[in-house]
């Protein structure tokens, strides 16, 4: 079984691919793919795979943007984070999904159903019927996938996976990426938080809104508040409040 994995976060990718080297039967990993571009390029260049495992949103866009790209002419398994009114539509459409993070067993019961289920598909039912599901899924408005910030005299696209938190400063709002660059954003944090998805997501507090990853320690504070350090650091005590500390720990513990 030839596989192709569509993923932009590192860790995730590896750890798909271990789960994958783990599963019964012969399976070849012929690409891990960060973006859309590099998916377009490969997918344009070689031989279609048995099977593909996408994530929904990548760093320069998401599957929906690959699909009008190049004709995906094989079956997909979604990774996701998306919530259960998206994974009931994935049912009814009879491709499958997997909930980040993947388990073990969950991986089994997709590579099963695509072992019972590959003499039903054909090309152009497969094409069809994954635009259709992107298009009700992933809304080209549903969520910002990149944001224009001003590097000194340049104007650049930062995409939204790039981001580990966003934060205001003197009135002034502010993203910082995964490797600790620092910009300026038009928006306020109100009109960022509508803009960004709540599964990857989190207003801790009315200074910042953090990605999931970027919660590198949580500490016990006061009077049931939470003090949290991130990744990259930054010079100040971040504290979410007694009310909001319940939701963090679900948001973060799922």
């Amino acid at each position: 079984m030839n596989i192709i994995i569509i993923e932009d976060e590192a860790l995730a990718a590896e750890r798909l691919a271990n789960l994958l080297q783990q599963q019964e039967g012969e399976i070849q990993l012929l690409a891990t793919l960060g973006s859309v571009e590099e998916a377009a390029e490969w997918l344009s260049t070689h031989q279609a795979p048995d099977l593909g495992f996408f994530d929904i949103e990548l760093s320069d866009g998401t599957c929906f943007d690959l699909a009008q790209q190049v004709d995906i002419r094989f079956p997909v398994v979604f990774t996701t984070s998306y919530d259960q009114y998206a994974l009931d539509a994935f049912s009814l459409r009879s491709i499958d999904y997997l909930l980040k993070p993947i388990r073990p067993e969950h991986l089994s019961r997709a590579l099963n159903r695509f072992r019972d289920w590959k003499t039903q598909f054909s090309p152009q039912q497969v094409s069809s019927d994954l635009q259709a599901l992107l298009r009700q899924l992933v809304p080209e408005s549903a969520f910002k996938v990149r944001w224009l910030v001003k590097n000194g005299n340049l104007i650049q696209a930062v995409p939204t996976g790039e981001i580990a938190y966003f934060y205001s400063d003197q009135k002034v709002s502010l993203l910082v990426t995964k490797e600790g660059r620092r910009f300026p954003v038009d928006q306020s944090l109100d009109r960022i938080a509508e803009l960004l998805d709540p599964q990857v997501f989190f207003r801790l507090n009315r200074r910042y809104i953090i990605h999931i990853d970027a919660a590198h320690k949580m500490h016990p504070y006061f009077k049931g508040r939470l003090k949290v350090e991130l990744n990259p650091p930054i010079d100040d005590d971040i504290v979410v409040s007694s009310d909001r500390t319940p939701e963090f720990k679900a948001w973060l513990d799922r």
